[in-house]
């Protein structure tokens, strides 16, 4: 089975470069104003929302990837918590949900079943219903879900809305892409692994609900373009930011791999398309690359009101959340970005 499913570019790793991806989307022809298409693909943000009343809109998304672990259930769980993610970063609930499947006509069909048992545990979980989906015949292994989901237009977060003197809150540790490649060439120890694993089915659905009690400006989650690169478009050439490295939560063994230069195309890729805005004072490479790893079902990074960050922190972890301040949003300077 692990010879089956293994794949040199799983996850989030598997996303093309920002960058590229960019330059493409801006080519695209521009449709006429539709007021009520809140946000687009324009704006870089985490999923569409569109106004269908003035207290109800709808919020789609989608995501899909290669394995990046060789387990075909807990890869399902991992697709579909990535997947779904998105809705709870806008302030949504997660309503329904499609599945995208690739999968090779010649191989096991229980492993499919395994991977979609997965995907539709996670979706039930986070209060969805699973309704149907679409696949095709192909040479490789891919698997995500099309998510549909409703949030109130007026309570709804957008990834740039962030004022100056917001703390920056990070819901989960970083270091998954870093760990899953050192484990594709047998490097990672079990315990690493298992607690990328661990994090990485963890729906940021009760971190979402439990923001919602509090004043938040800006969100979104860390996913393929590392926490710099979601922090950059959070940061929209409007304002600054400052990042407190030692602050930064870190999954166990990651910067000692980081150490060791199990290291991923894609962070190379978030290097290429931040360094002109990120200032490193005095971080060990092995600190800069975690900070560019690719993570897959990364948490929520949220902008709050200053006033309301600590109690925030506080309510996570005592729900069992890693959640920690790392940073603060200042007025725009020279550097957008400065890790310290």
């Amino acid at each position: 089975m692990s010879e089956i499913l293994f794949c040199k570019g799983g996850g989030c790793t598997a996303k093309l470069g920002a960058g590229v991806l960019s330059h493409v989307l801006e080519l695209l022809p521009k449709p006429e104003k539709d007021e009520n298409l809140l946000i687009g693909y324009d704006s870089k943000d985490d999923a569409a929302v569109y106004r269908l009343t003035e207290n109800l809109a709808m919020v789609q998304t989608l995501d899909f990837f290669p394995p990046m672990i060789e387990d075909p259930y807990l890869f399902g769980k991992i697709a579909a918590a990535n997947a779904l993610s998105d809705i709870f970063a806008m302030g949504g609930e997660v309503k329904t949900a499609l599945n995208i499947v690739c999968f090779p006509e010649s191989m096991d069909l229980n492993i499919l079943g395994e991977i979609m048992r997965g995907g539709s545990e996670k979706v039930i979980e986070a209060g969805g219903s699973l309704v149907g989906g679409h696949s095709i015949a192909d040479e490789s292994v891919k698997y995500g879900l099309s998510v549909t989901g409703v949030v109130n237009p007026k309570k709804m977060w957008a990834n740039n809305q962030g004022k100056v003197g917001d703390k920056l809150i990070l819901t989960k540790k970083l270091g998954v892409g870093i760990i899953c490649s050192a484990n594709r060439i047998g490097e990672a120890s079990k315990e690493a692994l298992q607690e990328a694993i661990t994090s990485m089915i963890t729906l940021n659905k009760q971190a979402a609900e439990i923001a919602k009690k509090y004043e938040i400006h800006a969100a979104t989650d860390v996913t393929g373009f590392g926490f710099l690169g979601h922090l950059h478009e959070m940061m929209d050439g409007k304002l600054s930011c400052r990042i407190i490295s030692k602050e930064v939560p870190i999954l166990n063994e990651a910067l000692v791999y980081a150490d060791e230069f199990y290291l991923t195309a894609a962070a190379q890729k978030n290097r290429n398309y931040v360094e002109e805005f990120v200032h490193f004072e005095n971080i060990s490479f092995a600190m800069e690359e975690v900070l560019l790893d690719p993570q897959t079902s990364g948490g929520l990074l949220l902008a709050v009101e200053a006033n309301d960050a600590m109690a925030m922190v506080r309510e996570m972890r005592e729900a069992g959340l890693p959640a920690v301040m790392v940073g603060e949003i200042t007025e725009k300077k020279d550097v957008e970005i400065w890790v310290e």
